[in-house]
């Protein structure tokens, strides 16, 4: 894992000095080594920070040349099948050390560009300088693991895999791009494409990049793309074909976890004791031939902590353990640099413990895998539940009756909905659940929506939830890629591996993970996985009423079941509970009625309001305040942060 920066252009710019102030701006992802390369002559320049995690000699420094002197290029993530590359490659190549990055190359110098993204399995992004052609080309991987921006300047172009190295180069626009702010309030991330600024755009997942000259506008195209799901229904499904798919699925991952344990330096995993991260750790510990490391973390006072659960899978599993408790004091002090992270807003609050949990894991390993991506690819979110029981409703019932029905339930407030869900002599005769407003709400959500996209959309929305976005701010239409499946939770699925996943998940714990030089790696993001989930019927991701039944089918056969069969509950923090406590001062300083009109995209007085009833403890409003509160932080901090330069000092 590392950075990577690069500058081409013909403003006659000093770009060994721009180069290196952005790559040195970008050492918390490469704090090992860094270092430029220069085509004086053509006006460019590429450079890389390197966190050495295979071949962690000289000879896997880079900027890298391929054998052939050809290409050039600069490179952040990993290609875990390159072993097998380089015996397809042979063993004549002047090969000088075992990196992936030089496999990578000969690749591209043996095949071209597009083959050798097609032949291999990882993340990455990539520079990639054609000598003879005088070209520069950009790369994400196919599931969009790493990031890679791009800004336009005035008479060339420069990437990063930040935002904060861009923010120096000579003209870029970096004036707010209001209309991926406004789509950031809706959902709590930018999503697609967009960034923040202007003038900076994001490399999409599974694309590339060609520029051609450094004024001119790039060539884009698609090395891969997501497959549409599968429709496919099984006439007479049997035990047989039941287990046919859980051996399919077990070799499949088997292959990709062995894959990922390839490295260099100490490596680990991250448990929380839930059903995907204990299944990467069950095939990792199978795979191993020492006792894995693993780390979970908990909050001190926090009753409903799930170290306990983790302890258990490690003990069963016989790893070596380790438990990394915070406390309040810990949230307070990483908190405020949130937007320094993130470089844009981003408001999902698992951020703080990932962050937390991440600077602590880094004290014992360089690598740690993670169990990301399981609710995506196998039907684990609660929206996916909710839409597959309420599809033949939606269906049959006239959206005329579906609405007003929605009207009646949204009537009643959400603390009313809690409320006769927690009173004794209600809660048995209505049989409402836990957390009832919350859940009333989505099935109104779902009821009221007029098709699938519209139910997805209310589903992944914060404009329609309780009032918490102020009405001066007009709410996007977000668009979504078509889809015909006919199951709206597998449309659902879909789609949210083409934004919240890339967009949400894997920014979180990239830039969590990379501001302490750690790096993360998602086995069940192999893309040969992605297609094999895309391509397995529903009925192996929901069935009975219950989420990823393949992974805990798959799972029973390293763990008893009572282990991993309890509510799901993830690295998360008591926000609501903090912003009344050790976080108020600080939240109290971004929602003063001077600092909300000073950003001029929420309603002072309304957003005060809901201050006012969080405090009071009328309604726990903290999803859309800490939407709010990241927003102004990272408002703020634009008019402080240093540029890459002063960083960099």
């Amino acid at each position: 894992m590392c950075g990577i920066a690069g500058v081409w252009s013909t403003a006659g710019l000093d770009i060994d000095t721009l180069t290196r102030a952005m790559t040195r701006c970008l050492r918390h992802r490469g704090p090992d080594s860094s270092d430029i390369w220069v085509a004086e002559p053509d006006g460019l320049a590429l450079g890389h920070a390197r966190l050495a995690i295979v071949d962690v000699s000289e000879l896997g420094r880079q900027p890298m040349r391929s054998h052939s002197g050809r290409y050039v290029a600069v490179f952040n993530g990993e290609i875990y099948n390159h072993p097998e590359l380089r015996e397809r490659l042979g063993p004549h190549l002047p090969w000088r050390g075992h990196s992936d990055t030089e496999t990578l190359l000969a690749a591209i110098d043996a095949w071209g560009l597009e083959r050798a993204l097609a032949e291999s399995v990882g993340m990455f992004a990539l520079g990639l300088w054609d000598r003879e052609q005088r070209s520069l080309t950009l790369a994400r991987d196919r599931m969009g693991e790493k990031p890679l921006y791009v800004g336009n300047m005035s008479k060339g172009v420069a990437f990063a895999s930040e935002l904060k190295a861009l923010r120096s180069c000579p003209g870029i626009d970096l004036s707010f791009d209001e209309d991926a702010l406004r789509e950031y309030l809706r959902v709590g991330y930018v999503p697609g494409n967009r960034c923040a600024f202007v003038g900076i755009r994001k490399v999409e997942p599974g694309s590339m990049l060609v520029y051609r000259s450094a004024a001119a506008d790039p060539l884009a195209s698609r090395y891969w793309s997501l497959p549409t799901p599968s429709a496919r229904v099984d006439a007479e499904p049997t035990p047989a074909d039941d287990e046919r798919t859980i051996d399919e699925f077990e070799a499949l991952l088997g292959r990709s976890v062995r894959g990922q344990m390839l490295a260099d330096v100490p490596l680990g995993a991250f448990l929380s004791g839930g059903i995907d991260s204990s299944l990467i750790v069950a095939m990792m510990q199978r795979a191993s031939t020492q006792r894995v490391r693993t780390f979970t973390m908990g909050f001190s006072g926090k009753r409903d902590d799930e170290s306990q659960h983790a302890r258990e899978v490690a003990t069963h599993l016989g790893t070596e353990h380790t438990e990394l408790f915070v406390g309040a004091e810990d949230v307070l002090a990483i908190v405020p640099s949130m937007p320094e992270i993130y470089d844009e807003p981003f408001a999902d609050s698992s951020q703080v413990p990932t962050a937390l949990l991440s600077r602590l894991v880094r004290r014992h390993v360089t690598v740690a895998l993670s169990g990301d991506a399981g609710d995506e690819l196998f039907g684990g979110y609660n929206r996916y539940l909710a839409a597959d029981k309420l599809a033949p409703i939606m269906a049959r019932v006239p959206f005329a009756l579906r609405r007003a029905a929605a009207g009646a339930v949204r009537s009643i407030s959400a603390d009313r909905w809690d409320s006769l869900a927690t009173g004794a002599h209600l809660s048995g005769l209505l049989r409402l659940p836990p957390a009832a407003g919350e859940k009333m709400g989505r099935i109104a959500s779902f009821l009221g929506a007029r098709d699938g996209e519209a139910a997805y959309l209310s589903a992944v929305s914060q404009w329609l939830s309780s009032d918490l976005i102020p009405t001066t701010v007009a709410a996007p239409d977000l668009t979504l890629p078509p889809c015909d499946h006919p199951s709206i939770a597998q449309r659902m699925m879909w789609w949210d591996m083409q934004t919240y996943l890339p967009d949400d998940i894997l920014v979180k714990v990239d830039r969590a993970a990379m501001a302490s030089s750690l790096e993360t790696r998602v086995p069940l993001l192999d893309h040969r996985i992605v297609e094999f989930a895309l391509a397995t019927p529903m009925r192996f991701k929901i069935r009975d009423g219950q989420t990823k039944w393949l992974l805990r089918a798959l799972l029973r056969r390293h763990l008893p079941s009572a282990l991993f069969e309890r509510p799901k509950q993830g690295f998360t923090l008591p926000i609501g509970q903090w912003l009344r406590g050790p976080l108020r001062e600080w939240a109290e300083a971004l929602l003063t009625p001077a600092a909300l009109s000073a950003a001029g995209f929420v309603d002072s007085a309304r957003v005060r309001n809901l201050w006012a009833e969080h405090l009071a403890g009328k309604t726990n409003h903290q999803k859309g305040l800490w939407t709010i509160l990241m927003l102004q932080g990272w408002l703020a901090s634009t008019r402080t942060m240093p540029t890459c330069e002063q960083a960099a000092a």
